[in-house]
């Protein structure tokens, strides 16, 4: 399945973590420690769910060289991009699967390693399949990260204090997109991603790794002023714009602004 929602990604500008993991906790949100990824580039935070999909916030240790090939160099901070659960088993071609069944409306990369060390000095290890860059900027489609090492290592959301949120916030409720591709090209590229045709118009379900709750991708043309700009300054046509969290208190029902992207708090 190559629809499992794990991680939203959350860009804040180099050595300034802290910065985010202060915002986020005043928006009522309990912030974990994350680590060091491989290699040095980049460290996080974690924002974990019961349900199983996260926010990671995460910035580079020092401002990336201007011909640096991360991913996620060229970067605007805020939503940046999302991934999904790839596969542990070496065996599985997940590109090749993805790709054979693209139509030509994209194309993903070879499978590569990657990894964390957490504080408490474990090591971390998964396996990453992303989409060419060439090709899609960060958060146009889902990137895939399928743990080598145990997914409670990378994501201790079965430690109860770790999901604990001030505001009430349960989980995921879905991840939106803005674009201004055309509707049937858009809904070709999901299909083939998700493997399944949309619930609704141009609104995917998205399924958890606890599999007690869905999620949704949303991608709709901009409306507002807001949203014009938004895709204006990213400078492409499609990017992720806002993040639905699902709340247990219908009182907590709000748009948020945090320092570099919007939440939507929703039951």
């Amino acid at each position: 399945m190559t629809d499992i929602l794990d991680h939203i990604v959350y860009l804040i500008p180099p050595g300034s973590l802290h910065e985010a993991v202060a915002n986020f906790t005043s928006l009522g949100f309990n912030v974990i420690p994350g680590g060091t990824h491989a290699g040095g580039e980049t460290y996080n935070a974690l924002i974990l769910f019961d349900e199983g999909p996260y926010i990671e916030l995460i910035s580079f240790t020092r401002p990336p060289v201007p011909d640096s090939t991360h991913r996620w160099a060229q970067e605007l901070p805020g939503w940046i991009d999302w991934a999904h659960l790839g596969t542990s088993d070496q065996t599985t071609d997940l590109a090749q699967i993805l790709n054979s069944r693209s139509s030509n409306q994209y194309e993903y990369d070879a499978t590569v390693p990657g990894g964390r060390e957490r504080p408490d000095g474990r090591v971390l290890k998964w396996r990453i399949t992303a989409p060419k860059l060439s090709r899609h900027s960060p958060g146009s489609i889902p990137f895939f990260c399928g743990d080598v090492t145990p997914r409670d290592w990378r994501v201790p959301s079965n430690v109860d204090k770790n999901v604990d949120h001030e505001n009430g916030a349960l989980g995921v409720a879905y991840v939106r997109l803005l674009t201004t591709s055309d509707p049937e090209i858009i809904r070709k590229r999901f299909d083939g991603v998700l493997g399944h045709a949309p619930a609704k118009g141009a609104i995917w379900k998205l399924q958890t790794p606890s599999k007690r709750q869905s999620a949704e991708l949303i991608v709709d043309a901009p409306k507002t002023d807001e949203e014009i700009a938004f895709l204006k300054e990213k400078g492409r046509e499609t990017a992720l714009y806002q993040l639905g969290i699902r709340v247990a208190n219908a009182g907590s029902v709000t748009v948020q602004q945090s320092l570099y992207g919007r939440l939507e708090f929703v039951v």
